[in-house]
């Protein structure tokens, strides 16, 4: 066991929507993100995901309501519930995100910005 600084880690990439595991447990993995604009709409099945922005501002849209989620605030989505992250087109934000281990960061939708294996940083 070791801490991980998150500054560092963030440094060490620029690629947006590409996560980069930095842990994973015997039930979770923790991967960070740079997200820039619209995501896609989506739903993880096999549990609850947590976002925390690191750095900047995001929005996380539901169905029915848009949630802001400023930089040092986290949100939780539970388990089956649609939601879609994203920033205003010119602002990026970073974030470290919690999810159950071996979640596809798209959930049940594949899209071109699904990615297969994440790298690990």
């Amino acid at each position: 066991m070791k801490s991980i600084n998150l500054k560092e880690k963030h440094s060490l990439f620029t690629k947006q929507w590409h996560p980069h595991l930095i842990v994973e447990g015997s039930s979770l993995q923790v991967y960070l993100s740079k997200i820039q604009g619209e995501f896609v709409m989506h739903t993880h099945d096999n549990g609850d995901e947590l976002f925390y922005v690191l750095k900047g501002k995001m929005e996380m849209c539901f169905k029915d309501k848009t949630v802001p989620v400023s930089e040092g605030e986290l949100i939780l989505v539970p388990k089956g519930v649609e939601h879609c992250p994203k920033t205003a087109p010119n602002e990026e934000a970073h974030l470290l995100v919690v999810e159950p281990l071996g979640t596809t960061h798209t959930g049940n939708v594949q899209h071109e910005k699904t990615v297969k294996e994440f790298n690990r940083i």
